[in-house]
């Protein structure tokens, strides 16, 4: 089973993401399940996540649609060498986003269009889809006020309305034939235990 956890910056994501893996790693053992993140977890795709998110140049911004190529290649790089193999030897992966961010963020905020970003992502994702995908719905100005990583991640210094534009393309995400009975929508605006039993109510294992 691959379940991947998507949302905003400060959406509660990755608190949540955890907590399934420690939950699963006590029901199944500590070999049943990996846990990893997009960007990175690899060496290779580590790198290419500080190349996209951390470094900044004096003289020039990276544009969308170097963005979208360089997150597709971390992607390759993770599905391929670590997702794929974890699947097929029956294990569970839960990851820290997917390619859903990259339709959020580089279909919708940064405009690029879906066409072009599907097109870019698909031999890397190569059939490679999340069994369930656990969209973390949250009030924006509450999310905003949990970042905290804007030295090593550009997306946490953008202004509101980008967010605004993040959280529309996530709506789009859900109207996907692609995704359909995949998308799970959580209110991610209440405690930690009542986002976490609604997770667990939803997913089948």
């Amino acid at each position: 089973m691959y379940i991947a956890f998507e949302g905003m910056v400060g959406s509660g994501k990755s608190t949540q993401s955890k907590k399934l893996v420690d939950f699963l790693t006590e029901k199944y053992g500590v070999w049943k399940v990996i846990h990893v993140r997009e960007p990175g977890w690899t060496r290779i795709a580590e790198d290419i996540r500080h190349l996209c998110q951390a470094k900044l140049w004096e003289d020039e911004e990276m544009h969308p649609l170097t963005n979208a190529y360089l997150y597709t290649a971390a992607r390759a790089q993770l599905l391929h060498t670590v997702v794929k193999p974890a699947l097929e030897s029956g294990k569970i992966v839960i990851s820290d986003r997917s390619f859903l961010s990259s339709l959020a963020y580089q279909w919708e905020a940064q405009w690029l269009g879906f066409d072009t970003v599907l097109s870019v992502n698909k031999d890397a994702i190569d059939r490679i889809l999340p069994d369930y995908i656990i969209y973390m719905d949250i009030n924006i100005d509450t999310a905003l006020s949990r970042t905290f990583d804007a030295v090593w991640d550009k997306w946490e210094k953008m202004w509101k309305e980008f967010f605004q534009s993040i959280s529309l393309g996530y709506d789009k995400c859900e109207k996907l034939e692609l995704l359909k009975d995949r998308f799970i929508r959580i209110d991610a605006n209440r405690t930690q235990e009542e986002i976490f039993g609604d997770i667990l109510k939803k997913i089948k294992f």
